[in-house]
């Protein structure tokens, strides 16, 4: 079976599906791989580099994309006139599709699949189960984006992080507040207190408390009560009531005004991002003071964040809103896609090399969007209505 793996050319985007150390691994399983010439070029991989590991160098995609059985992307495909080149076009009937394909914010393009006869995989979708752990691209991607999320911040920051003793006097140590401690979290305050800063986070999951306090920041908690019932299932922060976000409101501006740095990551799977931060309690905060907010995309944790941009209050507080922050750090984000990538591959073919899905797997359950012309998945498909139930006939 042959292998696509084209040029990403969705805005802000320099991430590629594949890394010759995977090319490498997909050609061990009896793959042949097709790449686009200047495909990795924005995360430092050269077409020599993938044709050194066993990979055939195409010069346009759709050289690619037509003769491959699977395709192989970050972002969704192109698609439409307006497209640079209409990837979806491109690829052949029966082909099976694998990327971050974003299936509840663009429902359209997963009709667009199910019209061309692909198996789209999302593998934003992969279920947080131990089995899956190798292929659960969010947690690789969030890790980066936590870390590059601090090294930003310290870039704007007009001062140091570690405390610093010296002749001249001595440097206080930054205070930095992280908000939502998943894996974003989680690595931003390891990065935050080896960059020598003082670290406080929170988190409306209860869970989240051992698991601050074990990388040395404080934990601020509003009710631990209501903190036990905020985690869903697949392990992912479950959206609070107005009385919750009220109380974290009035608890977090008390922090606020002797914080220096706030890394915002608070996501909802498919759902607008919650705002945590109000242009009120961002006034409380000193001037020279940075908010980087990770989840402007979704809609942003921050009042006032903007894409792509970096705002400055009147009171002087600078808000980093940078878009698609892993591709910030290609190489290493690509890296690790392309090991899940490879994770999953393993899933969908067998050691002859060929296709095998089994769509009893619960991983491939999760994550299949389409297959044979139609929606599969049952987060895009509506439930079917309960049945009627006759009503007793009187005797």
């Amino acid at each position: 079976m042959k292998v696509a793996v084209i040029r990403e050319r969705r805005a802000h985007e320099r991430r590629v599906a594949a890394s010759p150390d995977s090319i490498k691994r997909m050609t061990a399983m009896g793959l042949d791989i097709l790449v686009e010439s200047g495909a990795g070029e924005g995360a430092g991989f050269t077409d020599n580099a993938f044709a050194a590991a066993g990979a055939t160098i195409v010069p346009e995609p759709t050289a690619a994309l037509g003769a491959a059985d699977i395709v192989i992307k970050v972002q969704r495909p192109m698609a439409g006139s307006a497209a640079e080149h209409d990837e979806l076009a491109s690829v052949r009937r029966g082909a099976v599709l694998i990327g971050l394909l974003q299936p509840l914010q663009y429902p359209a393009d997963i009709d667009a699949y199910a019209a061309a006869g692909i198996s789209a995989f999302a593998m934003e979708l992969v279920p947080r189960i131990t089995r899956a752990q190798a292929m659960d691209v969010l947690s690789s991607q969030a890790n980066l984006a936590g870390y590059k999320a601090v090294i930003d911040a310290a870039d704007e920051f007009n001062r140091a992080f570690p405390m610093m003793m010296t002749a001249a006097g001595t440097i206080k140590a930054a205070r930095v507040l992280v908000m939502g401690a998943g894996v974003a979290g989680l690595q931003a305050i390891a990065t935050a207190r080896r960059l020598g800063a003082i670290v406080s986070a929170t988190d409306v999951r209860a869970a989240a408390k051992e698991q601050v306090e074990s990388l040395g920041a404080t934990f601020i908690t509003v009710d631990e009560g209501a903190s036990r019932s905020a985690e869903t299932a697949g392990g992912y922060a479950r959206e609070m009531g107005e009385d919750y976000q009220r109380r974290q409101r009035e608890k977090i501006t008390e922090a606020l005004r002797r914080t220096d740095v706030v890394i915002c990551t608070a996501l909802i799977p498919g759902r607008k991002a919650p705002v945590l931060l109000t242009e009120a309690m961002v006034a409380e905060m000193a001037p020279g003071s940075v908010i980087v907010d990770l989840a402007v995309e979704a809609g942003g944790n921050v009042e006032g964040s903007q894409p792509g941009v970096i705002v400055t209050t009147q009171n002087g507080v600078k808000i980093v809103g940078y878009l698609n922050v892993p591709s910030r750090i290609a190489a290493d984000a690509s890296q690790l896609y392309a090991r899940n990538v490879l994770s999953f591959l393993g899933l969908i073919v067998d050691k002859e090399g060929r296709l095998a899905i089994d769509p009893n797997d619960e991983i491939i359950k999760a994550t299949l969007l389409t297959r044979d012309g139609a929606i599969v998945n049952p987060l895009l498909t509506p439930s079917p209505a309960p049945a009627a139930i006759a009503a007793p006939v009187a005797e």
